[in-house]
């Protein structure tokens, strides 16, 4: 039957990870804001107030319901849009659109917080605050996802192109505690960004000097900002130069395996 698979999803850890209760919570939730997201943008495509009775119109393949199913077995398991609509029994393009509508919806309620039930932390001045509370280590890095290449001509389109990965892709920067669990995610930035301008545009510096006492550890990316807090921010040391001493080339790499190790 159609949807059968992704509605099951709501009850199978290896697809979605969320249990039927949550999954409720989430509905009751998340469904009055995307309701209100999409009656803005037709409100703003017709150029006014609604023509036709509610209702009226082509029917949705997907109900709410089954694109936030979608999406959370996409997040969960970053498979092809194709995979879903598959199975689905429907175009690409449609769970493509519902990934993109619904995406965003869960980003103001932030990450649960490991052991303190009920603690979310939604901004970076919650992060910092509650490391500083709790004297937790944090682990910065930064995650980068494959897109699609925008249109041609359209501005800003190469912002898009990332130097480390050479592909057109969107990075988060993320944080973890000692034991590698998420605790926060900072905002989507273009792939040509640097994981150091991608957290200082977030204010991550501004809540350094406000918390003197939190410690992060981060990987190279981030040695700018080891350099300005020395004290607070762990990074590999720079790069040696190619004739420089093997032992010094040696003691770097693994410097780096020690500590990628450690932010897991």
């Amino acid at each position: 039957m159609r949807l059968t698979w992704a509605r099951a999803a709501c009850s199978h850890p290896a697809l979605s990870d969320i249990s039927r209760a949550h999954c409720g919570e989430l509905l009751e939730e998340l469904a009055p804001r995307w309701q209100a997201a999409r009656e803005s943008a037709l409100h703003e495509r017709r150029g006014g107030d609604r023509r036709r009775a509610a209702g009226a119109g082509p029917r949705q393949r997907l109900v709410f319901v089954d694109r936030l199913l979608v999406t959370l077995v996409h997040l969960r398991l970053g498979i092809a849009h194709a995979a879903p609509a598959e199975l689905c029994g429907v175009d690409r393009s449609t769970v493509s659109g519902a990934i993109r509508e619904v995406r965003p919806l869960p980003a103001p309620r932030g990450l649960a917080v490991p052991d303190r039930p009920g603690v979310r932390l939604q901004t970076m001045e919650n992060l910092l605050a509650y490391a500083d509370a709790e004297g937790v280590d944090l682990r910065i890095d930064g995650a980068e996802v494959q897109v699609r290449r925008p249109r041609a001509h359209r501005p800003g389109r190469k912002a898009f192109v990332s130097g480390k990965k050479k592909q057109n892709t969107i990075k988060t920067s993320a944080f973890s505690d000692p034991q590698g669990r998420a605790l926060f995610s900072g905002v989507v930035r273009p792939g040509r960004m640097h994981d150091q301008s991608a957290v200082r545009t977030e204010g991550i510096a501004e809540q350094f000097h406000q918390h003197p006492e939190v410690k992060a550890e981060a990987d190279e990316g981030y040695r700018g900002l080891a350099d300005e807090f020395p004290g607070q921010v762990s990074a590999p040391a720079k790069k040696p130069k190619d004739d420089g001493p093997p032992g010094e080339r040696h003691a770097r790499r693994e410097q780096r395996r020690r500590q990628s190790s450690a932010r897991g």
